[in-house]
C-alpha cells in the first residue's frame, strides 16, 4: 500500500523536508553512535540503526513526523539484557543485540497485525516514570567511567556501579574529565541559547579537531579509534531458540516501553497539525517491520525518539521524506566520512549521552503525582526503587506486575455509592458528596461503579448488604443503579440472582433501572429476566420510584426491555 503523503506529495513539501531530513540527519550521526556505545556496541552500529529503520517507517508508518532511530531507554535495555548473557562489545554480543532488534520488531507487529495496541495501555504512566528516572541514573552513572578516564567493572546495579566508581576515583585522567565537563557544558549552553543549533555534531567536529591537532590521544584521551566504512550486507539473524528464550523478557520490555514512548511523541506531534491520523495499530506494525528489516542490516532495537522528533517537526518536516533524506545523509556518512571520527575523544559521547538522558528524570511529575494521587506516587517509587536496586529487567517487571495487579484492585473494588435525589429534579446523585438530597427512608439506590464479573460480583453483593443493613427501618424496594455496569458474565449473573432471591425473601421489592443494551441481552438469554419479571426493570431511577409508590406509567417498559435477540 501506497502511503498517502506519497500519492499526495508535491514540490513544494520537498524543500522544507530537505531541511528538516538534514538537520535531523546532523543530529542523529554523534547521537546514533553515543547511544550504540550505550548499548554495549561499536559506535558505528548506531549509524547502521539510523538508516533502513528510517526508510521502512518512512513508507509505513503514519506519522509524518516522527523520526525513527536508537534512542537512549532502548540502548540501556540492550545493554541491560544482552550484557547479561555477553561481554559487551564482543561479537557474540553484537550477535544477540541484532537478533534482539529481530525479535522486539516481531513482538511489535505481531501485536499491530492482531491489533493489541491497546494492551499498550495497560502498561501505566507513573511505572513508566519511574522505570525511566531509574534507568536514566544508571545510564548517566555508567558513563561516568568515560567522563573520568577509568576503568571499572561492568555493573547494573546502582550500589554496584557506585562502588566501582569509587574505587576508581584514585585513578582519574584530569584531561578526559575536562574534556568530559567541557562538553557538557557546552551543550547545556548551546540548548539554552542556541536550541535549533546542531549542538552534538558541533561538538564532535571540534574535539576531534583538538585532539587530532594536540595528539591528545598520546597523553591518555580515549578516542573512538577505527570506525568501519562502507554500507552492512544484509545477513538475516541466526535463529536460535534457546537464545530466543533468554532474550524475550527483554524484548517484550523493550517493544512496550519503545511503542509507547512513539506513539506518545507521535500523537503530540499530530494533535499540533491535524491534517493526518496516527493509527496506533498501524504503528506497532510500522515500527515493528522497521526493527526487523533494520536487523537484517545490523541494527540493534529503534523507536521514535523524542527530541529527534520534535526537532523534525520544528525544522519543517512535512512527510516521510524527510526521514529518508535523514537516512541517505547517514549512508553518505558511512561510505565517505567514517575516517573522520577516529580522533573522536570517547568522553564526548559520554556527555552527549549525560545530557540526552537528563531529560528523563521526571522531577515534576513526581511533585504533581505527590499532590493529585499517591498511589501513582506509590507505584512510580516502587518501580523506581526496584529497577535501581535490582536491576532494569526486574524492575520493569516490577511496573508491569504493579500495573496490572492495580488495574484487578481497582475492578475488584471499584467505586460504588448510596443514590439520593436533588430536590427538585430528576437527578440522583452520592449522598456522601452532595448535601441535602432527598433519601426515602424505605427505597435504597445502589450504584456500582464497574462491569459486573466474576472478581467483583461477591464485592458487589457485600455492599449491597451492608447498605441495606445501615438503614434503621425496613426497607420497601432496592434500585439497583446499572447506568455504570457495562458488561455482565456468567458467574455475575449466578450471584446476582442469589442475591435477588435472598433480597425478596425478606419481603423486598429488587428493581433494576438503567441497565444497558449488553447487559440486558445477557440477562435475557441467561433467564433471569424472566425470573426477576419483566415489570421489575426500568429506563430510569424516576420511573422505578414511581413504581414503588404505585404510580408508574407503562410507556417506558418496552425501552427498559429492549435487546438484541
Amino acid at each position: 500500500m501506497i502511503p498517502g503523503w506519497i500519492k499526495d506529495y508535491n514540490k513544494a513539501d520537498f524543500k522544507p523536508d530537505l531541511m528538516a531530513g538534514l538537520t535531523v540527519g546532523v543530529m542523529l550521526i554523534p547521537q546514533g553512535m553515543a547511544y550504540a556505545m550505550l548499548a554495549g556496541l561499536p559506535p558505528v552500529y548506531g549509524l547502521y540503526a539510523s538508516t533502513v529503520p528510517l526508510i521502512i517507517y518512512a513508507f509505513f508508518g503514519t506519522s509524518r513526523h516522527l523520526s525513527v532511530g536508537p534512542v537512549a531507554i532502548d540502548s540501556m535495555m540492550v545493554a541491560a539484557g544482552v550484557g547479561a548473557m555477553a561481554l559487551a562489545g564482543s561479537p557474540e554480543y553484537i550477535s544477540l543485540a541484532i537478533t534482539l532488534a529481530l525479535l522486539v520488531g516481531f513482538i511489535q507487529f505481531t501485536f499491530g497485525a492482531f491489533r493489541l495496541g491497546f494492551l499498550i495501555n495497560f502498561l501505566s504512566r507513573p511505572v513508566i516514570l519511574g522505570f525511566t528516572s531509574a534507568a536514566a541514573i544508571i545510564i548517566g552513572l555508567s558513563q561516568f567511567e568515560l567522563m573520568l578516564g577509568i576503568n571499572v567493572q561492568d555493573e547494573q546495579l546502582l550500589h554496584e556501579i557506585i562502588q566501582s566508581l569509587v574505587a576508581g576515583l584514585a585513578h582519574i585522567h584530569l584531561l578526559t574529565l575536562i574534556i568530559g565537563v567541557g562538553g557538557i557544558i557546552t551543550l547545556l549552553l548551546l540548548k539554552r541559547f542556541m536550541p535549533f543549533f546542531p549542538g552534538p555534531l558541533f561538538l564532535v567536529i571540534v574535539t576531534t579537531l583538538l585532539v587530532s591537532a594536540f595528539d591528545l590521544h598520546l597523553l591518555g584521551v580515549d578516542i573512538i579509534g577505527f570506525v568501519p566504512a562502507g554500507l552492512p550486507g544484509a545477513v538475516i539473524p541466526h535463529i536460535n531458540f534457546e537464545i530466543i528464550k533468554k532474550l524475550l523478557p527483554t524484548a517484550g520490555a523493550i517493544a512496550l516501553i519503545s511503542f509507547m514512548e512513539s506513539i506518545a511523541v507521535a500523537r503530540a506531534l499530530q494533535a499540533k497539525h491535524k491534517t493526518y491520523k496516527v493509527i496506533s495499530n498501524k504503528e506497532l506494525i510500522a515500527i515493528g517491520m522497521a526493527n526487523m528489516a533494520g536487523s537484517v542490516f545490523k541494527s540493534f532495537p529503534v523507536s521514535g525518539g523524542f527530541s529527534r522528533s520534535a526537532v523534525n517537526e520544528m525544522a519543517g518536516a512535512r512527510t516521510g521524506m524527510a526521514s529518508i533524506i535523514s537516512a541517505v545523509l547517514i549512508v553518505a556518512t558511512l561510505l565517505f566520512l567514517t575516517p573522520l571520527f577516529y580522533f573522536l575523544p570517547k568522553a564526548i559521547l559520554a556527555s552527549i549521552i549525560l545530557v540526552a538522558v537528563s531529560r528523563l528524570i521526571h522531577l515534576k511529575e513526581t511533585k504533581y503525582l505527590w499532590i493529585v494521587e499517591r498511589k501513582d506516587f506509590l507505584m512510580m517509587m516502587i518501580t523506581f526503587a526496584g529497577t535501581l536496586f535490582l536491576g532494569i529487567g526486574t524492575g520493569i517487571g516490577i511496573g508491569v506486575g504493579l500495573s496490572l495487579a492495580w488495574i484487578i484492585f481497582e475492578a475488584s473494588y471499584p467505586h460504588h455509592a448510596e443514590l439520593g435525589r436533588i430536590p427538585g429534579t430528576h437527578t440522583f446523585r452520592n449522598i456522601k458528596r452532595f448535601k441535602d438530597l432527598n433519601v426515602d427512608d424505605d427505597v435504597l439506590i445502589f450504584r456500582f461503579d464497574a462491569p459486573l464479573f466474576f472478581a467483583n460480583v461477591n464485592r458487589f453483593r457485600e455492599l449491597l448488604i451492608e447498605y441495606q443493613h445501615l438503614r434503621s427501618t425496613k426497607l420497601k424496594a432496592v434500585i439497583i443503579d446499572m447506568e455504570s455496569i457495562n458488561t455482565i458474565d456468567t458467574t455475575a449473573i449466578h450471584v446476582f440472582a442469589d442475591t435477588v432471591e435472598e433480597i425478596r425473601s425478606q419481603g423486598i421489592l429488587f428493581l433494576i433501572a438503567e441497565a444497558k443494551g449488553p447487559v440486558r441481552d445477557r440477562m435475557h438469554l441467561s433467564g433471569f429476566t424472566q425470573k426477576l419479571g419483566e415489570e421489575h426493570f426500568f429506563v430510569t431511577i424516576e420511573e422505578a420510584l414511581d413504581f414503588v409508590a404505585g404510580t408508574r406509567k407503562e410507556s417506558g417498559l418496552n425501552v427498559a426491555l429492549q435487546v438484541n435477540k
